[in-house]
Parts: structure tokens; sequence; C-alpha cells
């Protein structure tokens, strides 16, 4: 018996649609012959090699913009082979094909939307870092999204990590168009800021219609990002990685980010990427700081609708540990409990 047939008896499913395949799992979309309800199926082969953290770190965590754990079991094949099958909630699409859709149809992500995506994605990565999980692998590909009801959900936690001061990480992590700089610049140290850093790489690409640092290689990329933001400083050399000894590097000035994105994309926009990507990784907002920032405040106006006329995702349904730690101004303004001024000096009161 195949290994998918396999898991068609084990789960009680028909027959499984291959969704992705990468260096770690294979997903397979499935539906339940009892209920008929779709789910995912993430299988994983164990290389004793090789620590998998995937399921203790997706049974931490309970959130409703990361992709829930149903449930999971092992099997075994040709007595050596150990497999671990996640079952997880299906969702249809990805950011990634999303922001395909658009670009195949000669238009951009509407703004609206970018503000729903970015919002929510910043809920789930503050959850996980509260849990002082770094995710080290945020891209389109790992976000999914309901094109019906624009609810987001964070997923594939194979390269996640809980980080604990004083212990060694590997450096080669995160895709190569959403690698914070300290990676490339070798840091063994780095903290979850290196998640804030790909939240702005993927703000600016939603913003652009385009991967904004399109390296090809560990060289360009870097210096993609310098023709962006200048030649590091020694100063925020040493906070990328202290242990960071060749300063042989090309001097360029910083450039004005707003001349990078047109005139359609609010200054807000422009101004809350260049608040993630900084060279300093304690300088960059973290996640729930962005989900105050004035670039939302149009989520906050009543009755604001969906592109396709529905009302939006809950947004601001903050938990109260979602919110342990914030200061009762922000939390004012998470809970979506200030008057904002937009549209032209107009106030909304919420």
């Amino acid at each position: 018996m195949s290994l998918e047939d396999h898991l068609k008896n084990v789960c009680n499913c028909s027959k499984l649609k291959l969704l992705g395949a990468g260096a770690f799992g294979v997903v397979y979309k499935a539906r339940s012959l009892l209920n008929g309800s779709n789910f995912a199926i993430k299988t994983v082969y164990l290389d004793p090699r090789y620590r998998n953290r995937e399921l203790q770190i997706m049974k931490k965590v309970n959130h409703k913009n990361i992709v829930k754990l149903q449930n999971y079991f092992y099997t075994q094949k040709n007595k050596k082979e150990l497999y671990l099958h996640l079952i997880l909630e299906f969702v249809p699409k990805t950011l990634s094909q999303l922001s395909m859709y658009y670009h195949n149809q000669f238009t951009n992500t509407p703004m609206l939307l970018v503000k729903v995506y970015t919002y929510q994605l910043c809920r789930a990565v503050a959850k996980i870092h509260s849990l002082g999980i770094c995710h080290r692998d945020i891209k389109p590909d790992n976000i999914l999204v309901s094109p019906r009801t624009s609810e987001l959900k964070l997923c594939d936690f194979g390269s996640a990590k809980i980080l604990k001061t004083g212990e060694t990480n590997t450096s080669y992590i995160c895709s190569r168009h959403y690698r914070a700089p300290e990676l490339i610049f070798g840091a063994t140290d780095y903290d979850t800021s290196i998640d804030l850093w790909s939240i702005g790489c993927i703000l600016a690409e939603l913003l652009l219609g385009r991967v904004f640092f399109a390296g090809k290689n560990t060289l360009t990329q870097l210096v993609a990002v310098i023709k962006v933001l200048g030649t590091p400083s020694k100063k925020e050399l040493s906070c990328m990685n202290k242990n960071y000894g060749n300063f042989n590097l090309p001097e360029l000035k910083a450039k004005n980010l707003r001349d990078f994105f047109p005139k359609r994309v609010p200054d807000e926009a422009v101004d809350l990427v260049s608040k993630f990507l900084k060279y300093d990784p304690k300088s960059r907002i973290n996640a729930l700081q962005a989900c105050t920032h004035p670039f939302f405040n149009d989520l906050r106006i009543p009755n604001t609708r969906l592109p396709n006329k529905r009302n939006l995702p809950k947004l601001f349904d903050f938990s109260s540990d979602e919110l342990e730690s914030v200061n009762p101004q922000l939390q004012k303004i998470l809970k979506n409990k200030i008057n904002i001024v937009t549209n032209n000096k107009k106030i909304y009161l919420n």
C-alpha cells in the first residue's frame, strides 16, 4: 500500500490532491468522507539527523490568524522511515497566488486588501513572538488567505524555533527575498525581529506588485538592500552581527524610500514599510505597534466593506493575553476605541 493510500484510510478521506512540496514536507488537500469538510495533511519525513520542532510549536499556538492544528499521527514505512502527519484546517489560497491573480489582471492588489492582509499578519506574528517563537520563513507562500472573506492564516512552522538567549541559531534560514540583513551577515544570535523584516518586505511587495529586494543569490540580495537603505554604518553592522569583521562594502547613501513607490501608494504605507526595514533589529517596529499605525485607520471606519462588498473580517477582537504587555494607550487603539482623523480631516467616532 502506498503512503497516499494509507493516509486516505487512516484519515477516512477521499482522494488526496497535492497542494505543494518543499524540502521538508508535502501538503495534500483532502475531503472527509464523514462530513464532507476539507482539510490539509502535511506529511513530513522525520530525518533522524535533524530535529523537528513543528509539532511542538503547533501545539503551543492557538490564534485565529494562525492555521489550526486539528490532529496528528505517525506512520512508519519499511520499518525504517518515520513520517509525521499534521492534520490542519484548509484555507484555499496563498497570498502569493492572490498577488499573482492581480498581476495577471494587469492591476494592483486593492489597497484595502493590502491593509486587511498586513494587519492580520501582524496579529499572527505578535502572537507567536509573545510565546518566544520565531517563524523564520515568513513569505507569501506561507500565508494562507480566503478570497471570499479575506481572513488570513500564517502557516508552515517547519523552520520555526523558540529562540533562547545564548543559544546559537543557524543564519542560513528564511527565503532569500525576505531574509533580514543580519542573517546575510551571518548572525547566529538573532531574535524574533527577523520576522519583522520579512513583514516589511511582504508589505512592500503587495504595494508594488513585485518582490522588493529581488536578489538572485546572497551577494546580490545584500546589494539590493544596500541600494535602497544605503551602506550600513559600523554601528549598524555591529547591531546586526557584532562578530562581523569585513567592512569592505560598496559605499552608497540611503535613498528616499518614497521614490521606490508609485504615487497611488499612500505616504502612510511607505512610512510603515520604513519602520520594518531597519538595519538595527531593535529599531524595527514590533508587530502589535504596527497594528496601531495610521496606515490601518481606514479599517476602523464604520461600515467599511471589502471589495466584494462583504464585511471585513473581525480585526479588533484582541484577547486579554494578546494585550497583556501593551500599555493602555495602545490598547485603546487596538480595541478600536478611539477617534480617528482621516479622509481630509473628517472625524469618525468608533
